[in-house]
């Protein structure tokens, strides 16, 4: 035998010495499957840890009618313990209660449906919420969290819908009347068939019901988006009043005013999904590639623990109008944060102000700060524009305040506490798309997959101090 290109011979036979792999003897005693787990496997925690926990929020059959019930305390900790180990799809936790040990000594060898677990992680976001914050109470109570400082930040997760499913206002008005052609000529075309031994007889129903289907989809993404935009002129009516008035002071009256209120009608480029209504086109950069999704924001614990401490979900891709939502997340049973991390796209003075009154100091980044490492250029790097003026006092003060030092030190936790979360949670955990659809239920599962984080990161904290990843 030649091994690696080189002449030397090796003779297997000379010591020949493989483990016996017997499949056929039966065991004679059963066998106790928590011999066959890790004595330090995660597994332990989560059932130790559900356990304790108060779950009488969960949706449970209180008839007690139908088939037994599975426990709410081990459904819990089976999609808690699986999303911890990327398994998000139902099916595959099905089929992990078969082949994975762990999880079939957490289920006691007991297999729920994929129908099961799907309906059980759609119908229990309070009791998620309620888990949530009885994690944080742990960590609080074993010491590794001490809310202060806390950074936010938010990262696109695609949905689960084709971005290519996606439909203008526009092109809905084009296309409803069309349909409406169309289905009327099936439906003539299945009268004058009716009855005979054709072909075409056997085919049309399908075909109408598919443009019937069809055209109630459109209808109903029209009359959304019309929704939509009489709600935004509702919510931005009192802004345009305002704007208004200021500026009939300046003038002195009325006239030459420019400002518009918002539009009561869609604009014909306003698109919705057919497949996730809530989902939107977004992107994560400049030069990234549009996706179908949502923009999944997470507020952070920077001074250590790397918890996270509120999540929730937007439809909107910029993160200017999202900081007051994010730190609402926070569990009021937590210290409020005393020191709040935000990067460029959290940009809004007036959000800001309104966070710094009630006591807390904000550092946001202006965009003059170079935050990442600077690129790597073969050629001659392109000349750097110069920085635009800064005209509002309030900005100017915040880019004064992060030109100092301290400001520096403080504000580069940022970058290492909440944007390694998103990095384990997409890279580690494996999860990048939602498997459900709907705001709500989306949210529901962002709830799922922090939670899961934060019993994983507490248990690497708690049998490793100095853990900083959980990888």
């Amino acid at each position: 035998m030649i091994v690696n290109g080189s002449s030397r011979r090796y003779d297997l036979k000379m010591a020949r010495r493989f483990v016996n792999v017997d499949r056929d003897t039966p065991m004679l005693f059963p066998p106790d499957m928590r011999d066959w787990v890790r004595k330090d496997d995660m597994f332990h925690f989560v059932i130790e840890a559900v356990e304790q926990m108060d779950l009488r929020v969960a949706r449970v059959n209180e008839r007690g009618s139908g088939s037994e019930q599975y426990p709410p305390s081990m459904m819990t900790a089976l999609l808690i313990y699986s999303y911890a180990h990327g398994i998000f799809s139902s099916r595959k936790i099905e089929t992990a209660s078969y082949r994975d040990v762990a999880v079939r000594y957490l289920t006691g060898d007991t297999h729920p449906d994929h129908d099961t677990i799907a309906t059980f992680r759609r119908r229990n976001r309070e009791l998620f919420e309620q888990c949530f914050v009885q994690v944080l109470a742990m960590a609080g109570e074993v010491g590794v969290l001490q809310v202060g400082t806390v950074s936010i930040d938010g990262t696109k997760l695609a949905a689960n819908a084709s971005k290519y499913k996606s439909v203008s206002y526009k092109r809905c008005e084009e296309l409803l009347p069309l349909l409406e052609e169309k289905v009327q000529e099936l439906v003539e075309q299945a009268e004058q068939v009716d009855g005979t031994e054709s072909d075409a007889g056997d085919r049309l129903p399908e075909e109408l019901a598919r443009h019937e289907k069809l055209k109630a989809k459109l209808a109903r993404a029209k009359a959304v988006l019309e929704e939509r935009a009489k709600a935004k002129a509702v919510a931005e009516r009192p802004a345009y009043e305002a704007k208004v008035e200021a500026r009939n002071k300046r003038q002195g009256s009325s006239k030459g005013c420019l400002i518009k209120p918002s539009r009561q009608q869609p604009q014909p480029t306003d698109q919705i999904n057919l497949t996730d209504e809530d989902s939107n086109l977004m992107r994560a950069s400049k030069n990234s590639p549009y996706i179908q999704g949502y923009n999944a924001q997470a507020v952070v614990d920077a001074d250590g623990s790397q918890l996270v401490l509120g999540a929730r979900v937007s439809t909107c891709a910029s993160d200017r109008n999202e900081l007051i939502g994010d730190l609402e997340t926070i569990p009021r049973q937590l210290a409020e944060p005393a020191t709040i991390l935000l990067d460029t796209g959290y940009e809004n003075m007036d959000l800001i102000g309104q966070v710094e009154q009630n006591g807390a100091t904000v550092y946001c980044s202006m965009g003059q700060e170079r935050e990442h490492h600077q690129p790597r250029y073969d050629f001659k790097p392109p000349k750097e524009k110069k920085p635009a003026a800064i005209r509002d006092p309030r900005r100017q003060a915040m880019a004064d305040r992060m030109a100092t030092e301290t400001a520096r030190t403080i504000y580069r936790k940022r970058k290492q506490t909440v944007e390694p979360v998103f990095g384990i949670i997409k890279e580690v955990l494996g999860f990048r798309r939602f498997h459900l659809r709907g705001l709500p239920k989306v949210e529901t599962e962002w709830q799922l997959v922090c939670l899961s984080y934060n019993f994983k990161r507490l248990f690497n904290l708690i049998n490793n101090e100095t853990a900083v990843s959980i990888a």
